[in-house]
């Protein structure tokens, strides 16, 4: 068991002691949920977690909203309010096939300039996972978490705050030399397979409805009114862009941004690399597609960004996506199955349309058992 927190002095106040109990309780949760590296026997943590507890029932006035008491969840919202963003979460432009990729890859250094007599002065990217689950912004104001709100249409999303307070791999208040004043971290809400299938273990054992697959739990959970509930779920999170920063200077490139986010505690994914021309984007969507199997949560592609914030300006956007990212989407799964039957729907306007009836199989995260059939 490892510990670095100076423990309070022994006649300690009440405050004094929250400090540490707080610092302690969130060096374990960034322990356990991000590095996997787990400090605190369960038996300590929790005798942690209700000594602090205590502590802020007899002092209400000590509760913070950093304090990890504050992950449990509030009351039952009525409703989810709108959330304007700052900056728009803007969608990705998708390729399919090496020659999307190719041809991006040329109209980046293109527009760039990067074209010198017969060659190409290859572009430098940053290439990383694209997870299945669900967009979110995280609004950090001096360093302590205040807002969450989802992608929404891209302009407006929903405030889900207290669902995402109790996201046990996120820290409430960042750490390290360089906190910004204000810091808008986008990333993704998921849910790790393993925790996917014990979720739904408590379902079977509870007797109750079975999730279909990890985003449609991730999503759900997201989305419940009773904060208390999702704080049931096991939820994990991963960084990966930014929207509004104040009080410190922009990072000059995308990798040294999540850097600085990993730095401040904030959960960034480890399988990313830096790669130059359209050669190193493909070879790493091939190598990333070798390990897909085995990975811990599900991946439907890639995303590949321009690394250089001033040719990321420079390129701007183009309609709701920007210029110098592409999501490199894997190919559709696909499976066999059994047709058991056809039937005919009749919708309200009498249109006909033949249904299959399919035995049931898992593909693409989900299980299929009936199928439209438009021709």
């Amino acid at each position: 068991m490892v510990r670095t927190s100076a423990r309070p002095p022994e006649e300690a106040t009440a405050a004094q002691r929250a400090v540490w109990l707080r610092a302690e309780l969130e060096r374990a949760n960034h322990a356990y949920y991000v590095l996997d590296q787990p400090e605190l026997p369960d038996a300590e943590y929790d005798k942690l977690f209700g000594e602090l507890q205590q502590i802020e029932a007899d002092h209400p006035d000590l509760i913070t909203p950093d304090s990890p008491t504050q992950r449990v969840g509030g009351e039952v919202a009525g409703g989810f309010e709108p959330v304007v963003h700052d900056v728009p979460m803007l969608s990705l432009n998708n390729g399919f096939a090496d020659e999307d990729i190719v041809a991006f890859d040329k109209r980046v250094a293109d527009a760039l300039g990067k074209i010198e007599g017969a060659g190409v002065v290859e572009v430098e990217y940053a290439a990383e996972l694209k997870f299945d689950g669900l967009a979110i912004s995280l609004r950090y104001v001096d360093g302590v978490f205040v807002q969450a709100s989802t992608r929404g249409d891209g302009a407006t999303g929903e405030n889900v705050t207290e669902n995402v307070r109790t996201i046990r791999s996120l820290p409430l208040r960042l750490k390290g030399k360089r906190v910004p004043k204000v810091l808008d971290v986008r990333g993704e809400v998921l849910m790790f397979r393993r925790d996917f299938e014990r979720m739904n273990q408590r379902q079977r054992d509870g007797g109750h409805k079975e999730f279909a697959n990890p985003r449609n739990a991730a999503a759900g959970s997201l989305r419940q009114l009773d904060p208390k509930i999702t704080a049931q779920r096991p939820l994990s999170f991963f960084a990966y862009g930014i929207g509004v920063l104040e009080g410190e200077p922009m990072p000059a490139t995308h990798s040294e941004l999540l850097d600085w986010y990993a730095e401040m505690g904030l959960p960034v994914n480890a399988e990313r690399a830096v790669v130059k021309g359209a050669h190193g984007l493909l070879e790493f969507f091939r190598t990333v597609g070798e390990k897909r199997d085995g990975l811990p949560y599900d991946i439907d592609g890639v995303v590949y960004k321009v690394n250089r914030r001033d040719e990321q300006d420079a390129l701007g956007f183009v309609s709701r996506a920007p210029r110098f990212a592409l999501a490199h989407k894997f190919p559709a799964q696909e499976a066999l199955t059994k047709l058991l039957a056809i039937d005919v729907q009749v919708g309200r306007t009498g249109a006909i349309t033949p249904v299959a009836r399919l035995e049931p199989v898992f593909v693409g995260a989900a299980t299929v058992t009936n199928a439209t059939l438009h021709n």
